[in-house]
């Protein structure tokens, strides 16, 4: 799985116009090393996923974001054009799919998911938080589709 992994991200990197650019004109060196940046980059992100409690894949109309705590990585592409957020999936990271979500008034209108794992005590007002879980019924209920269900792994 990891040399998969590796090789989806050299690839992406290497494919980055800028990247290609470089190489293009000569720039070899400089290309091979932004590429190596790039991939190290998104190999954090991908360990990020796996080990914050709140971490998620979330796709849209407006776009995939991957939502790490205290960074977002986003595309407007869709989850299928983004090989870091399909990297994430595949490894686990929960995914919630909203473009079934019709009531945008009422998805706009869901509290955040908290960055850290914490729970806001108070759900009302703005800037209120709720955990994943939390999250996740909330939005399935406008009627999301949700993979790697960290509920399912609750015990019950």
């Amino acid at each position: 799985m990891q040399t998969g992994v590796l090789r989806v991200l050299r690839a992406t990197a290497a494919s980055w116009w800028r990247h290609k650019e470089l190489r293009r004109t000569g720039q070899t060196g400089q290309a091979q090393r932004r590429e190596r940046e790039t991939v190290l980059r998104d190999l954090g992100y991908l360990k990020q996923a796996a080990l914050l409690p709140n971490a998620h894949v979330i796709c849209g109309e407006g776009g995939t974001f991957i939502h790490l705590g205290w960074t977002t990585v986003s595309t407007f592409a869709p989850i299928e054009r983004f090989p870091l957020a399909t990297l994430a999936v595949a490894r686990g990271t929960p995914f919630i799919d909203i473009r079934p979500v019709t009531d945008v008034i009422a998805f706009a209108n869901l509290p955040r998911v908290a960055r850290d794992g914490s729970v806001d005590p108070d759900f009302s007002g703005p800037g209120r938080s709720v955990s994943l879980t939390a999250y996740i019924e909330m939005v399935e209920g406008l009627g999301a589709r949700i993979l790697n269900d960290p509920r399912s792994s609750r015990s019950t």
